[in-house]
């Protein structure tokens, strides 16, 4: 047997819809509270879903990588305690990006909300 089929499409439909959440969420934290490096970006997600949506080291820095790519967020090297870190920041795009992104996940929580009856 290839596995279980309903773990098989959770698995499959959470990475999906955490993908692009990821996204959001990270610029949403940077627009927040600044400059931070990817460990601190990390942990604040951590801390603001008690755990339930973190990214893994790797996801994070590949999203964070294609932020960078698309001009949504700049990185810069810095020392921290000792040791250099990468803190990365919005770019004003990011923002113009960000603002349009929230009106869209507002409508789609209206949605969602109408369609689960108001949960």
């Amino acid at each position: 047997m290839l596995g279980n089929p309903k773990e098989k499409a959770l698995k499959k439909l959470r990475k999906e819809l955490r993908s692009g959440l990821y996204s959001y969420l990270i610029l949403s934290i940077l627009e927040r509270e600044g400059e931070l490096h990817g460990y601190a970006i990390r942990k604040r997600l951590g801390e603001l879903s008690g755990g339930r949506l973190v990214p893994s080291e790797g996801a994070l820095y590949d999203i964070l990588k294609g932020l960078k790519k698309l001009g949504l967020v700049e990185d810069e090297w810095a020392e921290a305690d000792g040791r250099p870190r990468k803190y990365y920041r919005l770019t004003e795009l990011g923002r113009e990006v960000l603002g349009e992104l929230r009106d869209e996940i507002r409508e789609t929580v209206m949605v969602v909300e109408k369609v689960n009856g108001g949960w």
